[in-house]
């Protein structure tokens, strides 16, 4: 997310994990998000909203995707 201020790559933010399966790095996030012990939650919470950002200053609304996807799913 960190490092130039070009535009993102869709394929940039999937991945291949012997552990952690295939998928797009986000939705491990929100994973943890979600599972993790309150206090823990709040502090990786701060970290990703920050990194959301960038996110969304790098990406479009994609109108075609689908509406019950995640917000991230949704750009492009």
């Amino acid at each position: 997310m960190h490092g130039t201020e070009r535009r993102w790559r869709q394929w940039e933010a999937e991945f291949t994990c012997p552990c952690c399966g295939e998928g797009w790095a986000r939705d491990k996030l929100q994973e943890a998000l979600l599972l993790l012990p309150p206090k823990a939650a709040t502090e990786l919470r701060v970290r990703v909203e920050g990194l959301d950002l960038v996110l969304l200053s790098r990406t479009h609304h994609e109108p075609l995707a689908d509406p019950d996807s995640a917000w991230w799913h949704r750009r492009c």
